[in-house]
């Protein structure tokens, strides 16, 4: 038995549209605006499957809905033995036709990809998108479509990143980083004489590191 030949709504994009105009709507009344910043890879590493070089040197501003409605998962604030970690994770909902419009047309990008990161202005914080599910169950293949993108993120763990992405409140929380991780390594050569931690960070950001395109240990083709 097959379906209903005079109920034919999975071809019916008029339809589609209204049901995706009414995802819009409610993520723009019950949503948030926060920032989207993709990254942009710099030196990957294809062994260890990651680049410690990021760069993010652009921010869109869009709307997001927040799934969590009893407050952040994860395993929250707790003391290892490493010290202080916050764990906190959360699922936001994003249209897919406002990453077209607001992200799409300005990069390369079809879709968010993992690594990406969002700021959420409310709380100040930075995430990360840990994973991308293209099938949410906001609107799961209602008439044939899919109206969002559902985005598992994880509160970002700074790792040298390059931020320069020309909004200040994000930029100056780079710089915010880059100046506590200074200042603990300085704490540390104080307490320790036989500590080099800030003389060797300063050094590789200034003659080892190479941030170019090229691998800065590539050799020489005459070799």
């Amino acid at each position: 038995m097959a379906t209903n030949v005079f109920f034919n709504n999975f071809e019916n994009s008029m339809e589609q549209t209204l049901i995706e105009d009414l995802v819009i709507e409610s993520i723009r009344i019950y949503g948030h605006d926060v920032w989207f910043i993709p990254r942009t890879l710099v030196a990957t590493d294809d062994l260890l499957n990651e680049d410690d070089l990021s760069e993010f040197t652009s921010a869109y501003f869009v709307e997001m809905y927040i799934k969590n409605v009893d407050g952040f998962e994860g395993e929250g604030d707790f003391l290892s033995k490493f010290g202080l970690q916050i764990r906190d994770e959360m699922t936001l909902t994003l249209a897919r036709r406002v990453f077209e419009l607001d992200v799409t047309q300005y990069t390369a990008d079809e879709r968010p990809n993992e690594g990406d990161l969002i700021y959420f202005p409310l709380t100040n914080k930075m995430f990360e998108i840990t994973h991308v599910e293209h099938e949410t169950t906001l609107g799961f293949y209602q008439l044939g479509s899919l109206q969002a993108y559902d985005l598992r993120v994880e509160l970002f763990e700074y790792s040298n990143e390059t931020f320069a992405t020309g909004v200040p409140e994000i930029d100056d929380l780079y710089q915010y980083y880059e100046t506590t991780s200074n200042t603990t390594m300085a704490f540390i050569e104080a307490q320790d004489p036989f500590a080099d931690n800030l003389t060797i960070q300063t050094a590789a950001n200034s003659t080892i590191i190479d941030k170019s395109e090229s691998t800065p240990f590539e050799l020489d083709n005459d070799w």
